[in-house]
């Protein structure tokens, strides 16, 4: 049989085979990256082993990056994107420090420019190393695609960039950690875009902002450091309705405590540089497309233009080949590296952050010189039901204190000694800091209490210390307040 594959005709030696049979019968490397359209039509994986080719038919080849799967959640973590070196054995991902990669013909890396054959270009497009943290974190939230950036706020703005232009609107949520909030108040002002933003958690400050210009939703998880907890399938239905994508950061829960597809996500974000990686050594964002928002529909035109060929990955596409590439926001191999590392102990650290955190909020609740504590573990805390029934009675490892004014604040910050005073959180190591003089130093005091800043609030991210000497390091240090 005659077919056209990649603008090449071939004959194959078989007649009445499926799509997914042409993909094995090309040995068609990593085919969960793959997209096929036929005859200029892209096809729903679904059909793939139902659709027969036929004498004539023209196949395309497209590729993305960004796939895997493996049952269990430790398991992904530990097994997927990477198995073995084939020459060494060597069972952990090389660093691939290349900037570029060679082909012996000039058709093959044509076909690669244009995404007919799966390969690499040019490390700012794509990396090895970095292709495999990318499916990593692609299977640990069951998406279709990952594409990972140099930063967590470099994933965001990526996604805010692919989908919208000039004269676009947006809806956010206006309980945002500090670097959102300003990305979103003064870079995005200047390209013309307008943020609408309301109550996480009011359900109907969302439907009331939703219009022709609107392009997509931006929520949190859990707000940081607010840490109030929006009803995620709710906003997902309006969005839903409406044929907008909802975009969230889940950098505080990770995919360890959040199902975003189970939820009905469209894109998922995460600072890779916390929880993730766990230990403090590297800057890194990734965006995640869940598969749930059908992207022919998207009202964005950078969008729709990459859905003509790449179809339901156009969203990756886009990020990928226009953003990124266009951008240089990519992540470096090195640090792909070690977020590598740390995915593989995602699961039971975030076990004990969370033991930790509720261990240490009872604690401090009973403390005289704590003013309040807030943890959405605590019993009786107003988002203690959705937390719940969200994170599968998990409830992060972020709480919040008040000890009255800022100068007692700085006093316990400054007596701590186990406890580090960074910009950070998600560390293995217990950290603290004073959100109003730091992260939210160039907010308004209004864009401060609506994000949950006050000049006596100490941030505290529990660590994976031994819990007698995290409360012995916070009693000590209460003792000079």
């Amino acid at each position: 049989m005659k077919i056209i594959i990649n603008g090449k005709e071939e004959i194959i030696d078989r007649q009445n085979f499926s799509i997914l049979e042409l993909l094995i019968i090309k040995d068609v490397k990593m085919p969960e990256m793959v997209s096929v359209e036929l005859n200029g039509e892209i096809i729903n994986k679904d059909k793939y082993d139902e659709i027969i080719i036929k004498e004539g038919d023209k196949i395309e080849f497209l590729y993305f990056m960004g796939g895997g799967e493996y049952i269990g959640f430790a398991t992904k973590a530990i097994h997927s994107g990477y198995e073995k070196d084939k020459e060494t054995g060597a069972t952990f991902v090389p660093i691939y420090s290349s900037a570029s990669y060679e082909y012996e013909k000039a058709e093959d890396l044509a076909d690669v420019f244009d995404g007919r054959k799966y390969g690499y270009i040019y490390s700012r497009i794509a990396n090895p190393t970095v292709n495999i943290f990318e499916q990593k974190i692609n299977t640990l939230e069951n998406g279709i695609g990952a594409v990972a950036t140099s930063s967590g706020m470099s994933a965001i703005a990526a996604i805010i960039f692919a989908l919208t232009e000039s004269g676009d609107e947006i809806i956010s949520s206006k309980n945002l950690f500090g670097g959102t909030l300003l990305f979103f108040n003064e870079i995005m002002k200047t390209y013309n875009v307008k943020v609408n933003f309301v109550d996480a958690c009011d359900i109907q400050a969302y439907k009331k902002f939703i219009n022709k210009k609107t392009k997509l939703i931006f929520i949190e998880t859990i707000a940081n450091p607010k840490l109030n907890i929006p009803d995620v399938k709710k906003i997902a239905e309006i969005a839903n309705q409406n044929e907008i994508p909802l975009i969230i950061d889940s950098t505080i829960t990770t995919p360890y405590l959040f199902k975003a597809k189970k939820h009905g996500v469209s894109i998922v974000v995460h600072s890779a540089t916390k929880y993730l990686t766990g230990n403090g050594t590297a800057i890194g964002g990734v965006l995640i497309d869940t598969g749930n928002f059908l992207w022919q529909k998207s009202k964005s035109p950078k969008v729709i233009k990459y859905t003509n060929k790449f179809g339901n990955f156009g969203f990756l596409a886009c990020i990928r080949k226009n953003i990124i590439q266009n951008s240089g926001a990519c992540l470096s191999p090195f640090n792909a590296f070690l977020h590598c590392i740390g995915l593989e102990t995602l699961a039971l650290r975030m076990e004990k952050h969370c033991e930790n955190a509720k261990k240490l909020a009872e604690y401090l609740k009973q403390h005289t010189k704590i003013i309040n504590v807030n943890y959405p573990g605590l019993s009786d805390n107003e988002y203690y039901e959705i937390s719940a029934k969200q994170f599968n009675n998990k409830f992060g490892g972020i709480l919040t204190i008040r000890l009255g004014n800022k100068e007692k604040s700085f006093r316990l910050i400054n007596n701590l000694k186990l406890a580090k005073n960074l910009a950070n959180i998600g560390d293995v190591r217990t950290l603290v800091i004073h959100p109003a003089s730091t992260i939210f130093h160039e907010c308004s005091k209004e864009e401060m209490e609506e994000a949950g800043v006050y000049d006596d609030l100490i941030r505290i991210s529990v660590g994976l210390e031994d819990f007698e000497d995290i409360i012995n390091d916070f009693e000590q240090a209460l003792k000079e307040v």
